[in-house]
């Protein structure tokens, strides 16, 4: 895969961008926060919208714009696609489209943003994680994978390799298998338990149960009939002995309501009368509640201030106590806001003196980083002096290779004179191949006209020799042999004379190139000399100014801690006033709840009176409620004497012992029809139970025919979702055997091209994803172990390999996303850039197609195909981008810019 174009409309700082991208390295170059990065981030939320963002969709809007446009043309596997994502905000929302196409005529097209994503993650066969994790190492994630665990690391590598799918696959069967189980161990049990229910029912006997039940339930309803009849009989007499009482018992209730009525009055009179005496106690009670709530008056008008406990007095009081609370208030919230005030700028300041004691310690450490740094540039300077020495020797003696040469051409001739040998040479072999064919020709015409002379012919025209007049041109072809071979004896004799020179000036070619090369080093290396000096002097100068910054700011932190001194003092002065504030506000706090207990005092004295006004109230409600009760009393007790004589008392007797023996008996009736109700009601349930329970079993064996079925079913199932499950799980560890061999093997042809012939041998990746570094001597490190820059490039260099083994497969071979470096020399110093720039050339080697870098390295720019240099203009805070082949790379002008 690879990117071919970008077009961004107001993303993130581009107001309007459009960017050819082609095969071979790319390097985005530009200053920090002109927008490198903002042009990956570009192409990855193309692929996958939203997932691709570390913040919201509305981040990527450029700031006062509405909506923004990201247009991205991709190729992958041969197809040519483009997709394109527009964001609109409007009423806090974002409106989100999206539409991806192939552009060759294969008719592919996606709507909507999870579909162009999902599209976009089945054609990679990476989801954003996996792609972020195979080829896009972004800012700051460099040492991702060496800090990640190895289950992290495993996990990351299967999901690259969709070993994954392979885990929830197993997963799945797992589940089912134990969902088989548990269904299968369920009908099992149910099984059993339909057994023992089956053999449970057919050793009772259920329809000879059902016969016996029947036969009694018949006698049962006979009986039933016969003692109804009876019952009816005895509630006739009963009927006729209660129409007897019913006349007496009209008079009897009317005689006993008269009575009761005639209680009822009596006890109301005797309850009222102690009601009265209640409320006269009462009374009495309340008026001596009233003499102890004065005393208790007097004694608390000295708390509250207060010369007489009267309404005026006490609202006075609470006048002039309100008054002096808010005063005091007033001045103690002051005091309170200025005794923290105080502390709080006691505090701060003994904080700045700390921070600027700390900063004056950081500002030191600087200097001694800076005073040492210093010294490793000009350790530099002689080290890149020595090498200039030692490539102006070797040019020296290749100077008098020149000068021992019997050569009339110089050192920028000989490429010259060595071109025009080589013509010369081509020329002069031509001429033997041409010499060569001649002359056996000539010499097969010598060897023809012999054979026809001794044969007695003239070799010209093959009649006899006296009638020939021919006969001496044989002569001349003879000369022409011997010519011949002159010429090619002295045409051979220039060739080797010609190889000779050719081979002096061949030796003399390439001493020029390396006198060439020398030349354009001691060069470099006198740059890079004389920036090293200037380095070192500024950083010496620089540690200096640093300090004497940390001697100002150590002064001034002593300074600060005085004020903050002073402060602490002025505090504690006012938190004493604080504290004198509250004592008089606790003060004004007693009185007002003096005052308080006097108003409630005269409040109780008040209601105490209100009561006894009430009790007289009614205690003379009482005496005139009761004289009117003891005159109905007299008319009740006449009436009672009146009902008295009219009852007659032996008739009445007389129907109650007939009521009473019909009802006996229909009483001992009711007890037995209840009883035969109850045993034919118990009958009936137990035949129908009997049915039931032979419906039971009829269903029973139904069921436990149909569940044998299944549990036979559910057991081929169990034996199914097993094998699948051990098939996955055993594909899975061997695919990821495979992948740990191959991806060690990538791994340590990566890092044999970074680190060849360095302090290190090799790297072993164990089952578990554990990698461990070997040094020379057979020492194993941790990767942790390793120093920053070393770690970087150790990461690097697991990340290009992950990326080796996606697009080499286990397999074959298959299309990869373009492999992308986000600022990935931030850890590395200029050493482990050089191995760097070699790990993108072998990358390339490798078949890499697309490798597009964000850097302002200058070692990385200068092994770019193409630079794509993005600058921002400070009026507008916009972004623009412009692209510049190989050819036209200045180096010393990228670092102007």
């Amino acid at each position: 895969m690879k990117f071919d174009r970008v077009r961004l409309a107001n993303f993130k700082p581009y107001g309007d961008a459009d960017l050819r991208l082609t095969e071979g390295v790319t390097v985005i170059h530009g200053l920090n926060g002109s927008g490198k990065s903002s042009l990956l981030e570009a192409c990855f939320f193309a692929l996958y919208g939203s997932k691709a963002l570390d913040g919201t969709l509305e981040d990527v809007i450029t700031n006062g714009e509405a909506e923004t446009e990201v247009e991205l043309w991709f190729t992958h596997d041969g197809v040519s696609y483009r997709v394109e994502r527009r964001l609109r905000a409007y009423d806090d929302r974002i409106d989100h489209q999206c539409t991806l196409e192939s552009t060759d005529g294969s008719d592919v097209t996606r709507d909507g943003a999870r579909a162009v994503r999902e599209f976009v993650t089945e054609l990679l066969r990476m989801d954003a994680e996996a792609f972020v994790n195979c080829a896009y190492v972004r800012q700051g994630e460099v040492n991702k994978l060496i800090n990640a665990t190895p289950r992290e690391r495993q996990d990351t590598i299967d999901d690259l390799l969709q070993l994954g799918k392979l885990e929830e696959y197993r997963e799945r069967a797992g589940d089912a298998r134990l969902g088989v189980e548990d269904v299968l161990e369920n009908r099992r049990g149910r099984l059993d338990q339909l057994d023992e229910q089956i053999e449970s029912k057919e050793d009772r006997d259920l329809h000879g149960r059902l016969n016996e039940l029947e036969g009694e339930l018949g006698e049962v309803t006979d009986e039933i009939d016969r003692y109804e009849s009876q019952r009816e009989q005895a509630k006739e007499t009963r009927d006729a002995a209660a129409e007897t009482l019913s006349t007496h018992a009209e008079k009897r209730e009317e005689l006993e309501a008269v009575e009761d009525e005639i209680d009822e009055i009596e006890a109301a009179i005797r309850a009222a009368e102690r009601e009265r005496d209640d409320h006269r106690e009462k009374i009495r009670a309340a008026r001596e509640r009233i003499d102890e709530i004065e005393a208790a008056i007097d004694d608390r008008l000295d708390d509250a201030g207060l010369d007489a406990a009267s309404e005026a007095a006490i609202a006075d009081r609470r006048t002039k106590l309100d008054g002096r609370e808010e005063a005091v208030r007033e001045e103690l919230d002051d005091e309170r806001v200025s005794a923290e005030a105080l502390r709080n700028q006691a505090t701060n300041l003994a904080g700045k003196a700390d921070d600027r004691a700390e900063r004056a310690a950081e500002i030191e450490s600087e200097a001694d980083d800076l005073a040492d740094e210093a010294e490793t540039a000009a350790g530099e300077v002689d080290e890149r002096e020595a090498s200039i020495e030692e490539l102006r020797e070797e040019a020296a003696r290749l100077r008098e290779r020149f000068a021992d040469a019997d050569a009339d051409v110089g050192r920028e001739g000989v490429a010259d004179e060595r071109d025009a040998l080589r013509d010369e040479r081509g020329e002069v072999r031509e001429r033997i191949a041409e010499l060569s064919a001649e002359l056996k020709n000539a010499r097969e015409r010598v060897d023809e006209a012999e054979a026809l002379l001794a044969a007695g012919k003239c070799p010209e025209c093959g009649q006899p020799i006296e009638d020939s007049p021919h006969a001496s041109g044989i002569d001349e072809d003879r000369e022409r042999v011997e010519e011949l071979e002159a010429e090619l004896e002295a045409a051979r004799e220039r060739e080797g004379d010609l190889d000779e020179r050719v081979a002096e000036l061949d030796e003399l070619a390439s001493a020029a190139d390396r006198l060439d090369e020398i030349d354009e080093r001691i060069e470099t290396l006198e740059e890079r000399v004389e920036e090293k000096r200037a380095e070192a002097e500024r950083k010496r100068e620089s540690a200096a100014e640093k300090r004497e910054r940390a001697a100002e700011l150590r002064e001034e932190a002593e300074e600060t801690r005085e004020v903050a001194a002073q402060k602490r003092e002025e505090a504690a002065e006012a938190a004493e006033r604080v504290e004198e504030l509250e004592a008089s506000l606790s003060a004004v706090d007693a009185a007002r709840e003096a005052v308080t207990a006097v108003e409630e005092r005269l409040s109780a004295i008040a209601d105490a009176e209100d009561d006894i006004e009430r009790r007289r109230e009614k205690r003379e409600n009482l005496t005139e409620v009761n004289d009117e009760r003891r005159d109905r009393l007299a008319d009740r007790r006449e009436r009672r004497d009146e009902l008295a004589d009219a009852v007659d008392e032996d008739a009445v007797e007389t129907a109650k012992d007939r009521k009473e023996e019909a009802e006996r008996y229909l009483e001992q009736v009711a007890e037995e029809l209840d009883a035969l109700d109850d045993r034919q009601e118990e009958l009936q349930n137990a035949i129908g139970g009997v049915k039931g329970e032979l419906a039971e079993l009829e269903a029973l064996r139904e069921e436990r025919e149909a569940l044998g079925e299944r549990v036979e079913a559910l057991e081929a199932l169990h034996e199914e979702t097993s094998e699948l499950e051990t098939m996955y799980g055993d594909l899975r560890a061997e695919l990821r055997q495979r992948n740990v061999s191959e991806l060690e093997r990538t791994l340590n042809e990566t890092f044999e091209l970074v680190y060849g012939n360095d302090a290190y041998s090799h790297i072993e990746l164990d089952g578990e994803y554990v990698l461990t570094v070997y040094q020379k001597d057979g020492e194993p490190l941790d990767p942790e172990q390793l120093s920053g820059g070393e770690r970087a490039l150790f990461n690097l260099s697991l990340r290009c390999a992950i990326y080796r083994l996606l697009s080499e497969g286990i397999e074959g071979a298959a299309p990869t996303p373009p492999l992308i470096l986000d600022e990935p020399t931030v850890f590395l110093d200029s050493g482990h850039v050089s191995r760097l720039v070699r790990l993108v050339e072998e990358m390339r080697g490798f078949g890499v197609a697309q490798i597009v870098i964000v850097s302002h390295d200058d070692e990385l720019v200068g092994a770019a195909d193409e630079l794509v240099t993005v600058e921002k203009d400070p009026r507008s805070n916009r972004s623009t981008v412009r692209r510049k082949d190989a050819a036209e790379l200045d180096i010393a002008s990228l670092a102007d810019d």
